[in-house]
């Protein structure tokens, strides 16, 4: 299970307030606490900044470089800004995405083949966000159709069907959870991720809500998440599901985060 760390992100006002106050020692501290906490990737995010984006994305890629050697996840819907900051990392990242839109796409899968990244691949276009399984279903194909085409391989692409938040979409689970094991099904090597806090943002108890969604999930093929690892509740919870899934042989992986203080 691939765990990309979601924390150091400018829509988060404290992340925006340190980025601005160049306030390393802040993100620094985020940085080590989700590598410390099982986080695969780092995802690093200026996107709050429009027109200094790419500035301050390059200042977070140097500052959490700085303190840990765990490979970043570089989120940006904008190839220039891409682009601009790709050459500074310094172990191969991950792109934080590309979606059908052609800008996107034709921007950024070059650099995607040029650097050997892993991808992050929506299923929107420039004028819809997938919501119906089928919808899902449809743009993931496509998206795997091109972006293999372009020379990427089927196991660096992730495929994100999109959730969300149940408080204003209480169908998005289900067509998610489908989703999900359809896309896992019909592309054999492919990955699936999503932004899983999206599910429980205007509810209350949302850790709950978003463990609940992970376990499930998980049952249905889900190998990747952008999360927390810093929440004791939910990554044990993966942990957990992993393991009662049959992806943690002879409960390895679910022993190993207990002894290591992982779980409340």
């Amino acid at each position: 299970m691939i765990i990309i760390g979601e924390r150091i992100n400018s829509s988060r006002e404290q992340i925006a307030q340190a980025i601005l106050s160049n306030d390393a020692g802040f993100i620094q501290k985020e940085a080590k606490a989700q590598a410390k906490a099982g986080a695969n990737y780092i995802d690093v995010n200026a996107g709050s900044f429009v027109g200094e984006e790419a500035k301050h994305l390059r200042w977070l890629i140097e500052v959490v470089q700085d303190v840990t050697d765990h490979p970043l996840c570089i989120d940006s819907p904008d190839p220039e800004v891409i682009k601009f900051v790709l050459p500074m990392a310094k172990i191969t990242p991950m792109i934080n995405s590309i979606t059908l839109e052609p800008y996107r796409l034709e921007g950024m899968l070059p650099l995607v083949v040029e650097h050997g990244c892993n991808v992050i691949a929506l299923c929107q276009t420039g004028s819809s966000m997938a919501k119906t399984t089928e919808e899902k279903v449809k743009m993931a194909s496509q998206l795997v159709e091109k972006v293999t085409a372009s020379g990427v391989p089927l196991d660096d692409l992730y495929i994100d069907p999109l959730v969300y938040p149940l408080s204003t979409d209480t169908e998005t689970t289900l067509c998610t959870l489908e989703a999900i094991e359809q896309i896992m099904k019909q592309f054999p090597g492919v990955h699936t991720t999503c932004g899983l806090t999206n599910i429980s943002y205007g509810l209350p108890n949302r850790r709950l809500v978003n463990r609940t969604f992970l376990v499930a999930a998980i049952a249905r093929g889900l190998d990747s998440a952008i999360i927390d690892p810093t929440d004791k509740g939910l990554y044990e919870s993966l942990k957990t599901a992993l393991m009662v899934v049959g992806k943690d042989k002879f409960c390895v992986e679910y022993l190993k985060a207990f002894r290591d203080g992982g779980f409340e």
